[in-house]
């Protein structure tokens, strides 16, 4: 099989399925490091080529049997339908001088009329790579569910920061949006089927809802109040996608090419694709469920085979404006002591030794949580022999950790949001390095206000907190010889 943007946001989580399914996987890409921070890059075969220059592309299709073709421009540059469509007439000629015997293309959902620069690019698309002899299996979606995908990001981001909101007309148009993982098993299910020369495969989620309905839905599974959303007719597609670009991390240039979508409605009406899909297909509930789902003791981040069983939720590999929007304090303190004598001294914390200093700011912020309702500083008196999975330090307990290699905390405190303390000790050339990082995951407008509120204090408490830890690491007692 052969995934043209394998380093995109759906290829990304392609590949992982195929070679789940025991398929043999060559990814073709501009530039092989777009590849280098994904756990299976050394389970595939890569070929480095661009669709826009086709002396590089029959290569790259040299023995493949099915090609997948998930190109397309998202940047809203002047031009891109015609580069997109010369794109796919390099690449249908190539497929067909290298004997490839089947396309499956990921394209989108909508009308024949009416529709967006972006959504006609789409399609035509689909017809330039049905032109030639071929076989191809065009699946037609609209909004994929799932974190990293661009316009379930712009609506999170939106939902998420503002509790009111005047928003354009097309809050009211009718969606059918559907889970980043029944597409995947859509596209890994086509290949048991063979289709007719250009099968047309609309997919959608059992829902149809408005953008104003999937706004709520969202807030509900997000634990967010419910938003007040004031549709007005004075919003032009350029002034939205300002505001957009302005509230939330999604890129102007990104958000204008999917407002120009938005005002056309996305709802299957033929050749349903969920003969592809075992079982029932993920309700848009399920789905954002899925999508705000974090792995416990990583953060945000997902490993691979948690990527196969899990493609909903964020990947490393996604766009930094992509996930949860963690907000981050990252320190770092380099010693010649050993890593062994810096992971017994972060394990200390919250004993004897208090929090490495600043203890009437973690005094007051106890007693603000006691008054609140939450746990408050539970202090540990005494030394400590050592930590365990779920001991309670402080305001924190622990979630993960491994023996001179990381600890880490999750707060327990009542807050706008989900915090995590996380401690590396990393050795290398003779030197320890103390990565300290506090991650935070603001829920909603007051999340953030929060985060930056008390930025003033991170320099004050987790700044002397990594310096310290050092400097008890060397003074470690020694064992008599």
């Amino acid at each position: 099989m052969l995934v043209t943007g394998a380093s995109g946001y759906l290829g990304g989580r392609l590949v992982p399925q195929l070679l789940a399914a025991s398929h043999r996987v060559r990814c073709m890409v501009r530039s092989p490091e777009g590849l280098s921070s994904h756990p299976w890059r050394e389970e595939v075969e890569v070929a480095v080529a661009d669709a826009l220059e086709p002396a590089t592309l029959d290569a790259a299709l040299e023995g493949i049997d099915t090609a997948y073709y998930l190109i397309h421009s998202m940047d809203g540059d002047e031009g891109f339908a015609a580069r997109d469509r010369q794109a796919a007439e390099n690449f249908r000629r190539a497929a067909e001088r290298q004997g490839v015997r089947r396309m499956i293309y990921m394209g989108g959902l909508g009308g024949s009329t009416d529709l967006s620069g972006h959504l006609a690019s789409r399609q035509e698309v689909g017809r330039v790579l049905a032109a030639g002899p071929i076989a191809l299996s065009e699946v037609r979606a609209a909004v994929i569910i799932g974190s990293g995908s661009v316009s379930f990001e712009m609506l999170r981001h939106l939902t998420e920061v503002l509790p009111v909101m005047i928003t354009p007309l097309w809050v009211r148009t009718r969606c059918q949006p559907i889970a980043a993982r029944d597409v995947l098993a859509v596209l890994v299910g086509l290949l048991d089927h063979d289709l007719p020369d250009h099968q047309k495969l609309e997919v959608g989620g059992p829902d149809v809802l408005t953008y104003r309905d999937m706004m709520q839905i969202y807030a509900e599974e997000a634990g967010l109040r419910r938003r007040l959303i004031l549709p007005v007719p004075m919003f032009s597609p350029s002034l939205s996608s300002r505001w957009v670009g302005l509230v939330t991390a999604v890129p102007t240039r990104i958000a204008r090419t999917l407002i120009d979508s938005l005002i056309t409605e996305v709802v299957v009406t033929e050749n349903a694709a969920t003969e592809f899909v075992e079982g029932p297909l993920s309700t848009y509930r399920e789905a954002v469920s899925n999508a705000l789902e974090r792995v416990e003791g990583n953060t945000d981040e997902t490993r691979w085979h948690e990527a196969v069983e899990q493609p909903a939720v964020s990947l490393p590999t996604d766009p930094a404006w992509a996930g949860a929007r963690w907000l981050r304090d990252r320190k770092v303190v380099e010693t010649a002591t050993s890593a062994t004598d810096v992971y017994w001294a972060v394990t200390r914390i919250g004993s004897d030794v208090g929090f490495y200093g600043a203890g009437w700011a973690w005094w007051f912020r106890g007693l603000i949580d006691r008054l609140v309702g939450g746990v408050g500083l539970r202090r540990h008196v005494g030394p400590r022999d050592a930590l365990e999975t779920g001991d309670t330090v402080g305001l924190w307990r622990v979630a993960d950790l491994e023996d001179d290699r990381r600890l880490l905390l999750v707060a327990e405190m009542r807050l706008p949001g989900e915090a995590w303390l996380e401690f590396e000790v990393e050795s290398k050339s003779g030197r320890t390095s103390l990565i300290q990082t506090a991650h935070f995951a603001p829920r909603g407008l007051a999340g953030r206000l929060y985060w930056y509120l008390l930025w003033p204090f991170h320099s004050i408490v987790f700044g002397p907190m990594a310096r310290r830890i050092v400097e008890e690491a060397g003074r470690r007692p020694k064992p008599p010889i």
